[in-house]
């Protein structure tokens, strides 16, 4: 009964519905080239409208801005290294959602991206916005595992 009622809540809120389609995507493997491609490809665009300027277009910490800032950006291309060859997903993620905290990216409440994946609200309502804003950070972690040096 227990269960049963648990179940009730998550379906109501949409949780489960979202839980399944996450696990789906997750573990099944995309197997269209075209699809990779483009989630590359958006990947490439957020980076560059909002990290590149201080990491560099390459992804090296040489940005733009690297120069004026006291604490220098991370080489981008070194994660899966530094993390004995395997990239991390996770802590990518929830560095850039603001999860994990970066120094040098300042304040958690608004982050120097905060405007691109936390304030864009639309019509749809704040379930359609955070699901946008993780699409987005999803696909710049994707990004970013591709341009891994090992």
């Amino acid at each position: 009964m227990r269960a049963m009622i648990q179940t009730e809540r998550w379906a109501s809120r949409g949780g489960l519905a979202r839980f399944v389609t996450v696990a789906v995507l997750w573990i099944t493997p995309v197997t269209s080239s075209a699809q990779e491609n483009e989630i590359l490809a958006r990947g490439k665009l957020e980076y560059q409208g909002y990290c590149a300027v201080c990491h560099g277009e390459n992804g090296k910490g040489d940005g733009i801005m690297a120069r004026y800032l006291l604490i220098k950006p991370a080489d981008l291309t070194q994660l899966s290294k530094k993390s004995g060859g395997d990239f991390p997903f996770w802590r990518t993620y929830w560095t850039i959602d603001g999860r994990q905290e970066v120094r040098s990216h300042g304040s958690r409440v608004m982050p120097i991206w905060g405007n691109r994946f936390r304030l864009e609200e639309g019509p749809e309502g704040p379930a359609a916005w955070i699901d946008l804003a993780r699409g987005r950070i999803w696909q710049l972690v994707v990004f970013l595992q591709s341009i891994q040096e090992f």
